[in-house]
């Protein structure tokens, strides 16, 4: 297949450096699916706050994507932006706001992700008011599902659609819903709906196993990696680094050493994109060989690090793989 004028003028302009470096992830990315392999992406960060639905969703559409390893963070932003985006307040000068300036937007309800800010009314209660509606109704029930099943059950209620303020065709989310993508959600409880779930534990409405929990969502990823490995295998595209890394790529070295499976192949593929430099102790910062001494990566995985914005790199990567 021919490739488009983006493709193009990566594949003309991008030689050296992080440029080439980021040519040679992609190439390696389109490689792996047409090996009929399997992919991975994880999202750290506010990768949704920064629209990445706008390429990550048509990702998911042609199965470019095949499971997702996000923040809570990311898992709510993505519907946020989606029911509230004329309401978002950007900041183009956030480097020069004093103390009083950001203490002044949160007294008007705005917390700020770097230069946007999200509408608490608008975005957080709106949302808050339909999931304690199905996290109410499996409470009483004694039903028990993951957090982002919950999410997918919002979304396919369709009780959101009178808010949206985005071409829908722009949510990873609403891709991801409409295909049942597979998602794991690490640490989900240190978000905004986590924290709200939480709350309503506290004041004893809710019991906090109607949630289910980060262990049996690895317990859940273990099965799915042992169904999805044979041959090319599962690959491993991480943007940014912490839980969002470090909690699924974690499940191959658990496999092997912890369960005894042998037969368990290594990740087939591994490329992150981060801002973190070569550092001391961090995930983040971390060489993708150090992953081959946890039993991460094999030694002949093909390994690419992009060190740049995500927000500038994923987006060129998505559009070579899907030949724009």
């Amino acid at each position: 297949m021919s490739k488009g004028p983006i493709s193009q003028f990566i594949e003309k302009h991008y030689l050296h450096f992080n440029a080439a470096a980021l040519v040679d992830a992609a190439k390696g990315y389109e490689e792996h699916l047409l090996d009929n392999g399997k992919m991975m992406i994880t999202l750290a960060g506010a990768m949704s706050t920064a629209e990445m639905g706008k390429s990550l969703a048509e990702m998911i559409r042609q199965d470019k994507v095949h499971i997702i390893s996000c923040t809570g963070a990311n898992l709510e932003e993505d519907i946020m932006n989606l029911v509230a985006h004329n309401s978002y307040k950007r900041v183009p000068n956030y480097r020069d706001l004093s103390p009083q300036e950001e203490w002044d937007l949160l007294e008007n309800h705005y917390n700020r992700v770097t230069d946007t800010c999200i509408p608490e009314e608008e975005a957080f209660r709106r949302l808050q008011s339909h999931l304690y509606d199905i996290w109410n109704k499996a409470d009483k029930s004694g039903e028990r599902y993951f957090p982002h099943e919950f999410m997918y059950q919002m979304i396919n209620s369709g009780v959101l659609e009178q808010y949206y303020e985005i071409d829908p065709k722009d949510s990873w989310m609403v891709a991801a819903a409409e295909k049942n993508l597979p998602i794991v959600v690490p640490g989900w409880e240190d978000s905004t709906m986590g924290n709200i779930f939480a709350s309503y534990c506290i004041k004893g409405e809710f019991t906090a196993t109607t949630m289910k929990s980060g262990i049996e969502y690895m317990m859940w990823l273990a099965d799915w990696y042992r169904e999805n490995c044979s041959g090319k295998g599962i690959g491993f595209f991480q943007i940014g680094g912490g839980i969002a890394g470090d909690f699924p790529i974690c499940v191959v070295p658990m496999l092997y050493q912890d369960l005894e499976m042998h037969d368990v192949p290594f990740w087939a593929y591994f490329c992150q994109i981060s801002d973190s430099t070569t550092s001391y102790g961090s995930y983040s910062g971390a060489v993708p060989n150090e992953k081959i001494t946890w039993g991460k990566l094999d030694i002949t995985t093909p390994k690419f690090i992009v060190e740049s914005d995500a927000t500038i790199v994923a987006p060129l990567i998505f559009a070579y793989v899907l030949g724009q």
